[in-house]
């Protein structure tokens, strides 16, 4: 699962071509807006590609055009030459909206000011009507602009902040590309592309529900066996036991052959550990039953959980040294700073001995991450302190 991932013992992915590798491999990245320490797709992609930088991320959305804004699992970002692959759901799009009386009615004009105007964001129009709309009461603008996005005709030409703005579609990709036609006629084949798909975004995955399935609402668990034994008798499968798993567990089989040739024993016993700070949303965390029974690691985000009912924090994040799960922490910024950063929470795993050879790939580890943020240097709060008395030679090292 590690090196499927990209957490080996050596980076696999390098620079802007490096991160379409990945996302190519994985099928797509989870976009969540929250930002404690950047957002989760740039931290997904901070632990895997050296020397990342957010813009290089913003370049290959806004400029380049190589990659997109959509829906996968969630909100997502997913290679752009995917797009004939997400044509059904467009079509489903379409069928649901369209005829929704305040879009139907507002379509043309707003239509035509993408057209006279470019790119905008649902507040540089002048319609202030509100109508009911997916969580909350929204103006109509937008609900007409993320529609027009989910049935293929606008795409996120940008974001301010998070903020989307929209652009027609036909001004950015080739034609070729946007009438491709799809690639699963069939609800069948359809279906297996999601499970296909879904494996991959994880490595190593059973049909039993889970959050890796998010997204996937038209199958069920037993719709999903179904389709894991058709995909084993196509030979695209291959079935995976291990000590610890509590239920068969599958593998694309293009995934297997390419890792198995790859002389994984003596990679993994040859380097020193690799220590990397996880997103919370990161693709390996996606089955969090998988990842306890792996790696012995119990991982819940609580973002949405009231304060008092934390047992760790607001927004924590794992930290994998080699092939295992040693800590989690808080990261947090500094009120009215924008560089000035901080550990809020320190909690390091149960079992774990911490011998110079983890504290030393944990130092270069974060040394990588505080680099990647533009930090010179983690403050630490009291409890952080408390959790453990040297955390801020472990943290802090010098950049190498």
């Amino acid at each position: 699962m590690l090196d499927h991932q990209g957490l080996g013992p050596t980076p696999e992915f390098e620079g802007k071509e490096g991160i379409l590798s990945f996302i190519s491999r994985v099928g797509c990245i989870q976009f969540d807006p929250l930002d404690q320490a950047g957002r989760n797709a740039e931290l997904v992609l901070q632990s895997r590609i050296p020397g990342f930088s957010p813009a290089m991320l913003e370049e290959l959305l806004y400029d380049d055009r190589r990659l997109l804004d959509g829906w996968d699992k969630v909100m997502s970002i997913y290679s752009s030459s995917d797009w004939p692959y997400f044509a059904r759901g467009r079509r489903q799009a379409h069928d649901r909206y369209a005829d929704i009386k305040e879009i139907r009615e507002l379509l043309p004009s707003v239509r035509q000011a993408f057209r006279d105007r470019g790119p905008l964001l649902s507040r540089d129009l002048e319609h202030k009507e509100k109508m009911d709309w997916a969580w909350a009461p929204a103006r109509v603008s937008r609900a007409v602009m993320e529609s027009m996005n989910l049935w293929g005709e606008l795409i996120v030409h940008h974001k301010q902040r998070n903020q989307k703005a929209y652009d027609l579609a036909e001004k950015h990709f080739p034609e070729a590309l946007l009438q491709a036609p799809d690639p699963n006629p069939s609800e069948q084949d359809y279906r297996k592309w999601r499970l296909m798909r879904r494996i991959g975004g994880v490595g190593l995955l059973p049909y039993r529900a889970s959050d890796a399935w998010v997204g996937t609402h038209f199958m069920n668990t037993a719709d999903r066996k179904r389709g894991f034994l058709e995909l084993l008798e196509d030979g695209l499968l291959v079935q995976v036991e291990a000590e610890g798993l509590t239920a068969p567990h599958f593998v694309r089989s293009e995934d297997w052959a390419r890792w198995s040739s790859s002389s994984p024993a003596s990679r993994w016993s040859s380097r020193p550990p690799r220590t990397s700070v996880l997103a919370a949303l990161d693709n390996l965390l996606w089955d969090r039953r998988l990842v306890k029974e792996l790696y012995g690691f119990h991982y819940v985000w609580e973002v949405y959980k009231p304060a008092a009912s934390r047992l760790y924090g607001y927004y924590v994040l794992p930290v994998l040294c080699g092939d295992r799960m040693v800590a989690r922490f808080e990261p947090g910024r500094i009120k009215g700073s924008k560089d000035r950063r901080i550990i809020l929470g320190w909690w390091p795993e149960p079992g774990v001995e911490w011998n110079e050879e983890i504290r030393g790939s944990v130092r270069q580890g974060f040394a990588s991450f505080r680099r990647y943020l533009g930090c010179e240097s983690f403050e630490l709060s009291p409890a952080a302190l408390a959790a453990d008395p040297e955390l801020d030679a472990l943290v802090n090292a010098p950049f190498p």
